[in-house]
């Protein structure tokens, strides 16, 4: 159910049921050019702020991108920013990741993806359009933003306001497979 008015609960902004964030959040592709505010971008970085990583190492590092040079050091890297108003660059510091027992595996790709998710979740709560980006070149992305040699970018994240035509969800968003096509139980 969602909120008529903004509340804040421990430093976020509350607009909707968990259950309508999970199911109402979409991909994107036009966006209106409206810039969200301070306190919805605040909020959205909370919510990845607070995200889970192994041993609370806390390896990410978010960047954000709203000059328009910054902007243009972005479009250098990826076709998919569609307009997007603020992009949220999400990295992690190699150098500070924990590794798994069986030594074949560091905890930095699914921290930052786990703190990435936090993000998007985090913008469809506060009335904010969002779209994940993988469709990019991160070797030029860390070039063209001059990004500590250590950190690696995971993906970028578009924010804004859809556009009245093009932003709404693509005609197959809301096609999902039967929960006993996807869950087994062991």
């Amino acid at each position: 159910m969602v909120q008529k008015q903004l509340s804040y609960k421990e430093g976020f902004i509350i607009t909707m049921e968990f259950t309508d964030v999970i199911k109402n959040r979409y991909s994107c592709k036009k966006y209106s050019g409206k810039q969200i505010s301070n306190e919805q971008l605040n909020a959205i970085l909370e919510a990845g702020r607070v995200a889970p990583t192994a041993k609370n190492l806390q390896e990410q590092h978010i960047y954000v991108v709203q000059s328009a040079e910054g902007l243009a050091k972005i479009d250098k890297g990826t076709p998919c920013r569609y307009g997007a108003p603020t992009v949220l660059v999400v990295a992690f510091d190699k150098t500070n990741v924990y590794t798994y027992p069986d030594g074949k595996r560091v905890s930095g790709i699914e921290d930052a993806a786990i703190v990435a998710t936090h993000l998007m979740l985090g913008a469809t709560n506060a009335g904010v359009d969002s779209c994940w980006l993988n469709c990019i070149q991160a070797d030029t992305l860390h070039n063209e933003l001059g990004l500590p040699e250590n950190e690696e970018i995971l993906m970028l994240l578009d924010l804004g306001f859809a556009a009245e035509k093009g932003g709404e969800p693509l005609a197959n968003h809301f096609s999902r497979k039967p929960i006993s096509e996807t869950v087994s139980y062991l």
